[in-house]
């Protein structure tokens, strides 16, 4: 069951578990470069993404947001765009008067990294607080004019020196961080809110978000999350990483949009994430396949034949095809698929619509022709 949170308005995609798990990745070129970063926001946005990040680290960078915006719709690209700023409050409200939503950390806002106070007394801790409220609610006005919303996005790395006095370098740290800012905004009634969790340590990122979610729970609030794991790396690496730590919450029912961060284009980032949401079963982009990885018993050579049924079966969207070597575990390890193609006997198979037996010992020259016959028969083909 997903955890249910109330919408987040993003333009015209919202937020929450009333709508799909949404997508996104952020460019990495220079933002100044205007026509450098729009090229990237279409190649991200074509790939499938529906929001798009980007770094905002000073104020020209921020009105320079404007440009690509307008030079976005005018290509007739109308996907939310999110600023990403640090540790610059005017930063954050010169881009809330531009984009749809803007990303804070909660470890640099406000706080610094360094101090050299070793501990806060309960007042003084009070005290920073206040500083903190104060600091935020020029922003908090600014999103509340122009709808804008914010992504309180608590970093492992990042946190801030108060924080770590109090609670070290921990989950809890990473939570009461992002907590603080959230019970700013109840405060002054603004919940146009997203929160995440993030590191590079996947049992850090997993710890956090659950923590959050049941500390949120505890005071009945209901804020949709953003889930990643930062710096998860490139290639192999970097895809299992996401999937276990982005994969794990998922399956919790927690989760509402995702990044996927790799060392790699943007762009690639979004397959990944569609492949990871397929995997958890909470969005299907294309078909799936069901092959058990052969043995002894195997009656084909399933390898080729996997190649070939997913050549031409690709462009099925969501829908699940069996291929399965033997009779001994085929017809039940291939219970959730919509088609079967299970080998009998030597170079015999037997098809399957479900779980009943469509046509039976057909020769495998022309099984997998009879596959597709199948499918079309049913209304489940599509040119």
């Amino acid at each position: 069951m997903r955890r249910k949170t109330h919408a987040v308005k993003i333009g015209d995609l919202p937020l929450g578990s009333d709508y799909p798990i949404r997508l996104q990745s952020m460019t990495n070129t220079n933002t100044l470069d205007t026509k450098a970063t729009v090229a990237q926001a279409i190649r991200i946005i074509e790939a499938g993404g529906e929001y798009v990040r980007i770094a905002v680290p000073g104020t020209r960078e921020a009105e320079r947001l404007a440009v690509i915006k307008r030079k976005l719709h005018r290509c007739g690209y109308k996907n939310p765009l999110i600023a990403d700023v640090h540790f610059n409050p005017k930063v954050a409200e010169t881009a809330a008067r531009i984009v749809e939503k803007v990303r804070i950390n909660p470890g640099n806002y406000v706080d610094k990294r360094t101090s050299k106070k070793k501990t806060y007394t309960d007042g003084e801790y009070a005290a920073e607080l206040e500083r903190i409220h104060a600091r935020l609610l020029p922003l908090i006005l600014v999103c509340k004019e122009y709808g804008t919303a914010i992504r309180i996005g608590s970093n492992h790395g990042s946190l801030s020196a108060r924080i770590l006095t109090r609670y070290g370098d921990t989950p809890h740290g990473m939570v009461e961080s992002a907590m603080e800012f959230l019970r700013i905004f109840e405060a002054e009634n603004f919940n146009q809110v997203a929160l995440s969790m993030k590191a590079s340590n996947l049992r850090v990122v997993i710890e956090s978000t659950r923590m959050l979610v049941e500390r949120m729970t505890q005071e009945g609030l209901h804020y949709p999350l953003h889930l990643g794991v930062t710096e998860a790396g490139e290639g192999e690496d970097g895809r299992i990483k996401s999937a276990i730590g982005i994969g794990s919450l998922l399956m919790d029912g927690i989760g509402d949009t995702i990044r996927v961060s790799l060392t790699e284009a943007p762009e690639a980032e979004i397959p990944v994430a569609f492949n990871i949401l397929q995997a958890c079963r909470l969005r299907m982009s294309k078909a799936e396949y069901i092959s058990c990885p052969s043995c002894g018993r195997t009656q084909f050579d399933l390898q080729s034949t996997a190649a070939k049924i997913r050549e031409k079966t690709s462009h099925l969207t969501g829908l699940k095809i069996g291929i399965m070597g033997c009779i001994v575990n085929g017809p039940g390890e291939m219970a959730d698929a919509d088609y079967g193609y299970v080998g009998t006997a030597p170079g015999k198979i037997t098809l399957y619509k479900q779980q009943k037996i469509m046509k039976l010992n057909i020769h495998e020259d022309h099984a997998v022709d009879e596959l597709i016959k199948l499918i079309k028969e049913n209304g489940d083909w599509i040119e």
